[in-house]
């Protein structure tokens, strides 16, 4: 079995595949700046215990963060539980793609993970989007990362709205069926919706514009639900388990003699 885990800015996804690479199940916690090496074991312990899996099972691991500070004691971490160091996304580590970034380590570790899969998946030209606090669009060629662009992502939007608007609530999105909402919630999440689904728009047909091919794939992942895609002109494929595939893959492509 191969774990792989995922610690975003606000939520830390933990994956096992099997070792033909099936996901066995995928769970997700809430990421703590302050995480300790005990409490970590803890939450582990117990996602492998809600899941009916065992630790004792898992033969490799591998890492992806965008949270420094906590990186350190999930590695010790997992050395701990399953007697192996995991894996680290970052520089050094073989994606079978042709990166153009100017410095490598700046790249995330998650964009990373779900272009390797997004690669290997589906046809390219593509681009995959990554929506999560940032939401980041990557351009892949074949076998190649051309570049990306980075926008807020919804949730960051939402909650500036209702904290400096003095009447406006917090709300969570939801879908709707028209932009002319008729009370403040649905307004607030009609101007989200297709507000967002305009500019998913515009950036996708500015980096084809830019890498002078159109994408035959453009295909998504993240913590937004799919009711924003609906609302794009462009066809965007939502799958969900995208970062957690390239993060299996990544295992294998360097674990494999």
């Amino acid at each position: 079995m191969i774990l792989a885990i995922d610690i975003g800015n606000i939520r830390t996804t933990i994956a096992l595949f099997t070792g033909a690479g099936e996901l066995s199940f995928q769970s997700e916690l809430e990421t703590d700046a302050k995480m300790t090496d005990d409490r970590c074991a803890i939450d582990l312990m117990g996602v492998f215990q809600l899941y009916r899996a065992e630790l004792s099972g898992v033969k490799g691991a591998i890492l992806s963060s965008v949270v420094p500070p906590i990186t350190s004691a999930y590695v010790r971490t997992l050395r701990r539980l399953t007697g192996r160091s995991p894996l680290v996304v970052g520089p050094g580590l073989k994606t079978g793609l042709n990166i153009k970034a100017e410095v490598h380590d700046q790249l995330g570790s998650d964009i990373v993970a779900s272009c390797v899969a997004a690669a290997a998946l589906y046809p390219a030209p593509a681009i995959v989007i990554n929506s999560r606090t940032a939401v980041a669009f990557s351009y892949l060629s074949e076998r190649a990362f051309e570049g990306c662009s980075i926008m807020p992502g919804m949730d960051i939007a939402l909650e500036a709205l209702s904290r400096h608007g003095a009447q406006l609530p917090q709300i969570s999105i939801a879908q709707v069926d028209t932009p002319l909402g008729r009370n403040t919630v649905d307004s607030m999440r009609a101007g989200v919706l297709y507000g967002y689904s305009g500019a998913f728009d515009r950036v996708i047909q500015a980096l084809e514009e830019a890498a002078g091919a159109p994408a035959v794939t453009v295909v998504a992942t993240g913590s937004q639900a799919p009711e924003l895609y609906h609302h794009c002109r462009r066809e965007i494929k939502y799958d969900h388990d995208l970062l957690v595939k390239g993060l299996y893959l990544l295992y294998r492509k360097n674990t494999r003699r």
